[in-house]
Protein backbone atom coordinates (compact mmCIF):
# COMPACT_ATOMS: atom_id res chain seq x y z
CA UNK A 1 0.00 0.00 0.00
CA UNK A 2 1.35 3.32 -1.02
CA UNK A 3 2.03 5.79 2.18
CA UNK A 4 0.27 9.37 1.81
CA UNK A 5 3.78 10.75 1.60
CA UNK A 6 4.35 8.64 -1.13
CA UNK A 7 1.28 9.96 -2.70
CA UNK A 8 2.15 13.35 -2.46
CA UNK A 9 5.22 12.20 -4.12
CA UNK A 10 4.27 10.98 -7.24
CA UNK A 11 1.35 13.77 -7.70
CA UNK A 12 4.23 16.53 -7.34
CA UNK A 13 5.91 14.59 -10.68
CA UNK A 14 2.40 14.20 -12.08
CA UNK A 15 1.64 17.77 -11.91
CA UNK A 16 5.71 18.83 -12.84
CA UNK A 17 4.99 16.84 -16.32
CA UNK A 18 1.40 18.50 -16.07
CA UNK A 19 2.87 21.90 -15.80
CA UNK A 20 0.29 22.70 -13.21
CA UNK A 21 2.02 25.32 -11.20
CA UNK A 22 -0.62 25.62 -8.49
CA UNK A 23 -0.16 21.87 -7.48
CA UNK A 24 3.31 22.04 -8.03
CA UNK A 25 3.95 24.61 -5.88
CA UNK A 26 1.35 23.57 -3.42
CA UNK A 27 2.79 19.90 -3.21
CA UNK A 28 6.13 21.25 -2.80
CA UNK A 29 6.19 23.24 0.09
CA UNK A 30 3.85 20.34 1.62
CA UNK A 31 6.62 18.01 1.02
CA UNK A 32 9.17 20.63 2.51
CA UNK A 33 6.80 21.03 5.47
CA UNK A 34 6.64 17.11 6.41
CA UNK A 35 10.22 16.79 5.58
CA UNK A 36 10.73 19.72 8.39
CA UNK A 37 8.62 18.04 10.92
CA UNK A 38 10.29 14.59 10.09
CA UNK A 39 13.67 16.20 11.14
CA UNK A 40 13.06 18.73 13.91
CA UNK A 41 13.18 16.46 16.97
CA UNK A 42 16.46 15.29 18.33
CA UNK A 43 16.98 12.30 15.55
CA UNK A 44 14.97 11.88 12.21
CA UNK A 45 12.28 9.76 11.99
CA UNK A 46 9.72 8.68 9.10
CA UNK A 47 6.77 10.58 9.95
CA UNK A 48 3.10 7.80 9.63
CA UNK A 49 -0.06 8.62 7.59
CA UNK A 50 -1.57 10.48 11.07
CA UNK A 51 0.99 12.33 11.17
CA UNK A 52 1.44 13.02 7.76
CA UNK A 53 -2.02 14.18 8.16
CA UNK A 54 -1.89 16.28 10.48
CA UNK A 55 1.09 18.39 9.31
CA UNK A 56 -1.19 18.55 6.18
CA UNK A 57 -3.85 19.85 7.96
CA UNK A 58 -1.61 22.43 9.41
CA UNK A 59 -0.82 23.75 6.10
CA UNK A 60 -4.27 24.15 5.19
CA UNK A 61 -5.04 25.83 7.92
CA UNK A 62 -2.26 28.00 7.02
CA UNK A 63 -3.64 28.31 3.87
CA UNK A 64 -6.86 29.42 4.44
CA UNK A 65 -6.06 32.37 7.52
CA UNK A 66 -3.41 33.89 4.74
CA UNK A 67 -6.43 33.98 2.55
CA UNK A 68 -8.25 35.43 4.89
CA UNK A 69 -5.97 38.27 5.88
CA UNK A 70 -5.32 38.71 2.13
CA UNK A 71 -8.85 40.23 1.32
CA UNK A 72 -9.00 41.73 4.30
CA UNK A 73 -6.38 44.06 3.22
CA UNK A 74 -7.71 43.75 -0.47
CA UNK A 75 -5.82 41.44 -1.98
CA UNK A 76 -8.52 39.17 -4.06
CA UNK A 77 -5.94 37.92 -6.30
CA UNK A 78 -3.26 36.54 -3.64
CA UNK A 79 -6.02 35.19 -1.46
CA UNK A 80 -7.93 33.47 -4.20
CA UNK A 81 -4.36 31.93 -4.88
CA UNK A 82 -4.08 30.44 -0.94
CA UNK A 83 -7.69 28.98 -1.81
CA UNK A 84 -6.57 27.42 -4.53
CA UNK A 85 -3.73 25.52 -2.35
CA UNK A 86 -5.84 24.66 0.98
CA UNK A 87 -8.04 23.15 -1.79
CA UNK A 88 -5.24 21.17 -3.48
CA UNK A 89 -4.07 20.04 0.30
CA UNK A 90 -7.42 19.43 1.07
CA UNK A 91 -8.30 16.21 -1.50
CA UNK A 92 -5.37 14.36 0.89
CA UNK A 93 -7.26 14.53 3.92
CA UNK A 94 -9.60 11.77 4.85
CA UNK A 95 -12.92 13.12 4.85
CA UNK A 96 -14.47 14.57 7.76
CA UNK A 97 -17.69 14.16 9.44
CA UNK A 98 -20.56 16.11 8.60
CA UNK A 99 -22.23 17.99 11.30
CA UNK A 100 -25.36 15.56 12.01
CA UNK A 101 -23.17 12.45 12.76
CA UNK A 102 -20.85 14.65 14.53
CA UNK A 103 -23.93 15.30 17.08
CA UNK A 104 -24.58 11.48 16.78
CA UNK A 105 -21.03 10.63 18.24
CA UNK A 106 -20.85 13.39 20.78
CA UNK A 107 -24.14 12.47 22.21
CA UNK A 108 -23.22 9.34 22.07
CA UNK A 109 -19.97 9.88 24.52
CA UNK A 110 -21.05 11.88 26.68
CA UNK A 111 -23.93 9.62 27.70
CA UNK A 112 -20.90 7.18 27.91
CA UNK A 113 -19.17 9.74 30.36
CA UNK A 114 -22.38 10.91 32.02
CA UNK A 115 -22.95 7.20 33.05
CA UNK A 116 -19.52 7.19 34.64
CA UNK A 117 -20.39 9.87 36.84
CA UNK A 118 -18.72 12.73 34.86
CA UNK A 119 -20.58 16.00 34.21
CA UNK A 120 -20.25 19.56 32.53
CA UNK A 121 -16.44 20.79 32.59
CA UNK A 122 -14.86 17.70 34.43
CA UNK A 123 -16.30 15.34 31.50
CA UNK A 124 -15.09 18.00 28.50
CA UNK A 125 -11.62 16.15 28.31
CA UNK A 126 -12.96 12.55 28.19
CA UNK A 127 -15.18 13.38 25.66
CA UNK A 128 -13.14 15.54 23.60
CA UNK A 129 -10.51 13.14 23.32
CA UNK A 130 -13.02 9.83 22.77
CA UNK A 131 -15.04 11.52 19.95
CA UNK A 132 -11.74 12.49 17.83
CA UNK A 133 -10.31 8.89 18.24
CA UNK A 134 -13.96 7.67 16.71
CA UNK A 135 -14.42 10.98 14.17
CA UNK A 136 -10.73 10.22 12.74
CA UNK A 137 -8.05 12.82 11.84
CA UNK A 138 -10.14 14.55 9.07
CA UNK A 139 -12.75 16.25 11.69
CA UNK A 140 -11.61 19.59 13.14
CA UNK A 141 -10.48 20.01 16.75
CA UNK A 142 -12.31 22.94 17.04
CA UNK A 143 -15.84 21.78 15.61
CA UNK A 144 -15.01 18.80 17.77
CA UNK A 145 -14.76 20.77 20.97
CA UNK A 146 -17.36 23.16 20.15
CA UNK A 147 -20.02 20.24 19.45
CA UNK A 148 -18.49 18.80 23.52
CA UNK A 149 -19.07 21.93 24.70
CA UNK A 150 -22.51 22.64 23.50
CA UNK A 151 -23.58 19.14 24.43
CA UNK A 152 -22.24 19.55 27.67
CA UNK A 153 -24.06 22.93 28.29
Amino acid sequence: METLKNQLQNDLSAAMRARDEIKRDTLRMAIAAIRKAEVSGKEKVELSDDAVVGVLQAEVRKRIEAADAYLSAGREDRSAKERAEAEVLSAYLPAALDDEALFVVVAEEVAVAQAAGLSGGKAMGSVVKAVRERAGAGTDGGRIAAAVKSALA
